[in-house]
């Protein structure tokens, strides 16, 4: 199934609109920006920015702790001889015939 189009659902939302005029209903106009009021004034609590900048309180204990903590958990390092060597896995090779089909799998 096709997803609908923005004109498609625009056009869909205006008939609906004018299929609930015609019926009778009615659409209450609202002044810009009286939605965000309750009783009259803003909200206070949602105005953000018009706080002033709440100061932090410095933890480098707390931060030091918490990496300690973290590389504790971490896994040891191998040796560095054995880091110098990358480890070598078992890879697959297709042999092909002369006309590029696939014969057989080797590892190696």
């Amino acid at each position: 199934m096709k997803r609908p189009t923005k004109t498609e659902i625009r056009q869909q939302l205006n008939d609906e609109v004018e299929q609930y005029l015609q019926e009778g209903g009615e659409v209450n106009e609202v002044a810009r920006g009286a939605t965000g009021l309750q009783n009259g004034r803003y909200d206070e609590r949602s105005m953000a920015f018009e706080k002033p900048k709440e100061e932090r309180t410095p933890v480098p204990e707390v931060l030091q702790a918490i990496d300690q903590r973290r590389d504790s958990q971490r896994k040891p390092k191998r040796p560095a001889a054995a880091a110098s060597q990358p480890r070598r896995r078992p890879r697959k090779k297709i042999i092909y015939d002369d006309f590029g089909e696939p014969l057989r799998i080797v590892w190696e």
